[in-house]
């Protein structure tokens, strides 16, 4: 796996894969042991286990022995994290377009001001 420096960084290559998203998308209905969570897939254990590793590593699920089962549950600050990280990036763009649209108007009413055609 190439090297990625921030927590941010490892939850979007986490939420890369279809797997990956497919096991949060279950989680986020609640806590699951490890062999249900697996259910759907085609493929062996040790491979889902693999996923499981990655989402754990970058603090996306945690899991906890209970028994001899292991259960997964989404970690809710890692998800807030990505989250305000896409708002900010939406409300800079949004910034940007609002003041690109701004001077295109400007530039409009100064052609028409000047006899321009648009």
């Amino acid at each position: 796996m190439p090297y990625h420096s921030t927590p941010l960084d490892l939850a979007f290559h986490a939420l890369s894969d279809p797997t990956r998203r497919a096991v949060v998308s279950r989680l986020a209905e609640g806590e699951v042991p490890v062999t249900v969570l697996a259910e759907p897939f085609d493929m062996a254990l040790p491979s889902f286990a693999q996923h499981l590793k990655v989402l754990e590593d970058c603090g996306l699920i945690a899991s906890e022995k209970r028994g001899r089962s292991r259960w997964c549950r989404l970690v809710q600050a890692r998800f807030d994290e990505a989250a305000d990280w896409m708002e900010a990036e939406r409300r800079r763009w949004s910034e940007r377009l609002d003041r690109l649209e701004a001077y295109l108007d400007k530039t409009r009413e100064d052609d028409e001001e000047h006899g321009k055609s648009v």
